[in-house]
């Protein structure tokens, strides 16, 4: 499921394991809106959101980017 692969790459990024994020995903973007571009047929979207501190970017194709530097692909 993206959004976990989403909420793994922010964990990377802040060097913490995922089940000790202060942030929480749904607080910031809807993850059923994530979870539906996910499903598009078509990889050509990208989707940019903010989070304290961090800058999130998801693209069709899987990757995940956070504040610039590829955290995780999606597989």
């Amino acid at each position: 499921m993206i959004t976990q692969s989403i909420i793994q790459a922010i964990a990377d990024a802040k060097g913490k394991d995922p089940d000790h994020l202060e942030v929480v995903l749904e607080d910031h973007i809807s993850t059923d809106a994530i979870q539906q571009l996910d499903d598009h047929a078509s990889e050509s979207w990208t989707l940019q959101f903010e989070l304290p501190n961090h800058t999130v970017h998801v693209a069709g194709d899987g990757t995940i980017l956070v504040d610039g530097p590829q955290e995780q692909m999606v597989a």
